[in-house]
C-alpha cells in the first residue's frame, strides 16, 4: 500500500481499520521498522482528553518516525484533538507530515498557516483511487462503519441451551466420579486438545461442520486454563486468518457464560492480523475481570507487536501446566 498523497491516506484508513470512521481521531504512523499502522479513538467531546501522551509513546516505543492524523467529525471538535495530539507527537519527537478533516466527502488540511483549502473542503473519491483498486484485488473488504463490526461477531442466536446443559452435565460427571482436580484438568486438556486439532478444519470445509455438541463442550473444555493456553499457543501470528475464522465461529456460537475465552482468542488473533478495530470489540465481549483480556488490552494499548508478546505470554503458564498432562488415567486391572 503506497501513500503518496492526502487522497491516498484518506483512501487508505477504512482498509487499515476495516470500516469507514466516524466521529473519530485516525493516526496512520510510518517510517518505522513495522510498516504502515492505524491507530483510531473516539473524537473526544469538546474539552475531553484526546490521549495524545499515549499515542506519542505508542509510536516511539514502536519506532515510528512519522504519522497524517485525520479527524472525523465537527470542525471544532476535530480541529481541538488534533491540535492536542499533535503537539504531543512533536514533543515526542515524531514528524506529523499533515493534519485534516475529514467529512462528506471532502477534507481539509489542518496544517496550513493560512487557509490553503477552499471553505468547501477538497472532494475526494476513496473508489477511484489505486488503493482502493489494490485492496479490492486482494480481496479487502471494508464495512460501512464500526456498528457493523461489532454485528461480524454478536451471536447468532441459536438453540445451544440444551447441548450446553450436556456439556456441563459431562463436566459434572467427573466430578461424581470422584476424579481429582489434577486428573480432571488433564482429561479436558486431551479432550480440548482433539476438539481443536479437529474443528478449525472443519470450519474452513474440510469435512462436516461441527456440531453444537462439539461447540459447546469446546467452550466448557475452555474455561480451563490448560486448554485455553493450548488454544492460545496454536494462533501463528504469522499466519492467523484461518485462527480468526473459527474463533469467530466460535464466539458467534457459544452460550453467553463460556464466551470470555473464545472471545480473547479472537482478539488476539484479530491483533495478529493487524485488526485493532475487531480485536477491541471482541475483549468487550469477555469478562472485563479476565486476567487475559486485561493483560491483552495493555498490549494493544501500549502497541506491542503480537509476534514480540506471542511465545512469553504463555510460556510459563503452559509450563506450570505440564504435569497434568503427563498424568494418565489410572488403568482398570
Amino acid at each position: 500500500m503506497r501513500i503518496r498523497t492526502p487522497e491516498d491516506v484518506i483512501a487508505a484508513v477504512p482498509y487499515l481499520l476495516g470500516f469507514h470512521p466516524s466521529d473519530s481521531i485516525v493516526l496512520v504512523a510510518y517510517g518505522g521498522p513495522h510498516g504502515t499502522c492505524a491507530l483510531r479513538q473516539d473524537l473526544p467531546p469538546r474539552g475531553g482528553d484526546p490521549e495524545g501522551e499515549r499515542l506519542a509513546a505508542v509510536l516511539t516505543g514502536n519506532g515510528f518516525e512519522r504519522a497524517v492524523l485525520l479527524g472525523y467529525g465537527p470542525p471544532g471538535r476535530v480541529a481541538a484533538a488534533v491540535g492536542r495530539i499533535r503537539s504531543a507527537l512533536e514533543h515526542a519527537g515524531v514528524e506529523v507530515a499533515e493534519t485534516m478533516r475529514v467529512g462528506d466527502g471532502r477534507w481539509w488540511s489542518l496544517s496550513c498557516a493560512s487557509p490553503c483549502c477552499p471553505p468547501e473542503g477538497r472532494r475526494y473519491d476513496i473508489a477511484a483511487t489505486q488503493i482502493a483498486a489494490e485492496a479490492t484485488l486482494a480481496g479487502q473488504v471494508v464495512l460501512p462503519d464500526r456498528s457493523d463490526l461489532v454485528r461480524s461477531i454478536a451471536s447468532l442466536g441459536l438453540p445451544m441451551r440444551e447441548a450446553t446443559t450436556r456439556a456441563e452435565q459431562r463436566w459434572f460427571d467427573w466430578v461424581r466420579e470422584g476424579l481429582s482436580p489434577a486428573r480432571i484438568r488433564s482429561r479436558a486438556a486431551r479432550e480440548g486438545t482433539a476438539l481443536l486439532d479437529d474443528l478449525p478444519a472443519r470450519v474452513r470445509g474440510d469435512g462436516p461442520p461441527p456440531t453444537g455438541e462439539e461447540v459447546a463442550w469446546l467452550g466448557v473444555l475452555l474455561t480451563e486454563t490448560r486448554v485455553r493456553d493450548e488454544a492460545w499457543i496454536r494462533i501463528d501470528p504469522d499466519d492467523p486468518g484461518p485462527h480468526l475464522e473459527f474463533w469467530r465461529y466460535v464466539v458467534r456460537r457459544v452460550e453467553e457464560p463460556y464466551i470470555t475465552a473464545p472471545a480473547v482468542l479472537l482478539a488476539y488473533a484479530a491483533y495478529s492480523t493487524g485488526d485493532g478495530a475487531l480485536a477491541n470489540i471482541a475483549l468487550d465481549r469477555a469478562a472485563p475481570d479476565y486476567p487475559l483480556a486485561w493483560l491483552l488490552r495493555e498490549i494493544m494499548a501500549a502497541g506491542i507487536p503480537p509476534s514480540a508478546i506471542h511465545p512469553a505470554l504463555i510460556a510459563r503458564e503452559l509450563s506450570s501446566h505440564d504435569e497434568d498432562l503427563q498424568e494418565e488415567e489410572p488403568q482398570a486391572s
